[in-house]
């Protein structure tokens, strides 16, 4: 059973991303202001639900949510600042654009700056804890989906309507046939050493 609250304040967020261990596309984040009564039968980690169910889930969370927020950082970002710097960024930058302003933010996972004085708590498997963090993870996972969907119309050797963006072995092939596009993250290992690409 997810927990509706951990921190005392009225306004709590929780906050997630997705897309983090991916050779190409963004990184996506999302942040969620829930009512202190939410509950949602299916809702768990997004990792655990199946598309469909992620689908049938989003519109609810949006119509339920006092405010969400969703933010895209594309690989020039994630290349320029590290994948982990652009995870935080992403989450902090979809907290910002919530109103009301938090009172407190639970974040998935172990790490997280400090941003306008508003206090935190990391939470390791937070998704699958707490309901706003298990909302943020399903935003971030559609939303990212969407927009792999689309780009994979414009490079569709890669199949990212499929896996997305991850490191899958069909993935990597086109990598070593194709080479790499505007969408892939240059400072991520691409190929493992035995697929190197001939320059």
């Amino acid at each position: 059973m997810l927990l509706n609250h951990y921190s005392d304040f009225l306004i709590e967020c929780g906050t997630d991303e997705a897309g983090k261990g991916c050779l190409a596309g963004p990184v996506t984040a999302a942040a969620i202001i829930l009512p202190k009564n939410f509950s949602l039968h299916l809702l768990n980690d997004s990792k655990q639900l199946s598309e469909k169910t992620r689908a049938l889930l989003k519109p609810i969370i949006e119509t339920e949510a006092i405010s969400f927020a969703v933010t895209h950082l594309d690989p020039l970002v994630i290349d320029d600042i590290n994948i982990l710097n652009a995870s935080i960024k992403a989450m902090q930058e979809s907290i910002l654009k919530l109103n009301p302003i938090p009172e407190y933010i639970i974040v998935d996972g172990n790490r997280f700056k400090p941003l306008n004085q508003i206090p935190y708590t990391t939470i390791v498997k937070g998704d699958s804890k707490y309901l706003s963090i298990a909302a943020a993870s399903v935003l971030a996972k559609t939303y990212r989906d969407e927009y792999m969907d689309k780009i994979h119309e414009e490079f569709p050797m890669y199949n990212w309507k499929k896996n997305k963006g991850y490191p899958t072995v069909e993935h990597r092939e086109a990598i070593k046939k194709y080479g790499t596009t505007k969408y892939h993250r240059m400072s991520f290992r691409l190929l493992p050493e035995q697929l190197k690409l001939d320059f």
